[in-house]
């Protein structure tokens, strides 16, 4: 348990990310190392995600985006596949009401679609739960890839243009953005990796442009409430300067 003092010194600080991304690795080899089945790693990666959930909504952090399962994660074991839905299952089940009574608000982004029936229905009737929330804002990329993510926004945008509600000239930036999982939603000022590993694995590739990252050795079911603090005093160090100079950001502040 950190200490409270420390959490209090980091929100005075100021400077906090309005939206942190996570890509939780490292819960196969956690279970690996102990001679235990892979989803054993998962399960106690759960707890892993208490702690940072309840941690960020403690220090007002606006968006907390977990890389929970994607798109390339169909290619695995499908037992592995079997186990890991059968705990997000459980999982929302059983946090919903603490969801709800901690104003937190759960949001899903990804090809929902694609997945089981009994997970379509409990995301959505945890979202429907908790859509009136107004604190943290935690959203799971679920079967989600952003190549495909792109890709449909481009059909979308191609799709109003045939249509001709879009002319080809007025598409913006902002136009794709819109046409995004996550339009509506800041981009990520701090991506966290667990596990050491150096690669983005088609998470976020277009909202990441200018996203703070902090890698880690540590593997995500070992991490903590101490380990997002580090992550978030190394990022309250750096200087964000968006393509500008050091004296540019010092002469418009």
């Amino acid at each position: 348990m950190v200490e409270n003092a420390r959490i209090e010194k980091i929100k005075q600080r100021g400077n906090l990310p309005r939206h942190i991304a996570i890509i939780m690795d490292g819960n196969g080899r956690w279970a690996q190392r102990r001679g235990l089945p892979r989803v054993a790693g998962h399960r106690e990666g759960i707890q892993s995600v208490r702690s940072v959930v309840e941690l960020c909504s403690r220090l007002g952090i606006e968006v907390l985006t977990l890389y929970t399962f994607s798109t390339e994660n169909w290619r695995r074991p499908r037992e592995e596949i079997s186990a890991l839905m059968g705990l997000l299952v459980e999982t929302l089940r059983k946090e919903i009401q603490k969801l709800v009574k901690n104003n937190i608000r759960f949001t899903v982004i990804g090809n929902i679609e694609r997945l089981p029936l009994e997970i379509q229905k409990s995301v959505q009737e945890a979202i429907e739960m908790t859509q009136a929330n107004t604190g943290l804002n935690l959203n799971l990329a679920l079967s989600y890839g952003s190549r495909e993510e792109i890709v449909h926004a481009v059909q979308s945008i191609a799709q109003k243009v045939k249509q001709g509600k879009l002319q080809p000239e007025d598409i913006s930036q902002e136009t794709l953005q819109a046409h995004l999982y996550t339009a509506g939603l800041p981009d990520p000022d701090l991506l966290i990796r667990t596990s050491g590993e150096s690669r983005v694995s088609n998470f976020l590739l277009w909202q990441l442009a200018y996203t703070e990252i902090y890698i880690t050795d540590v593997l995500w079911p070992d991490f903590r409430e101490n380990e997002l603090l580090l992550a978030i005093e190394d990022y309250q160090r750096r200087e964000r300067r968006f393509g500008k100079v050091s004296e540019q950001l010092k002469e418009s502040s």
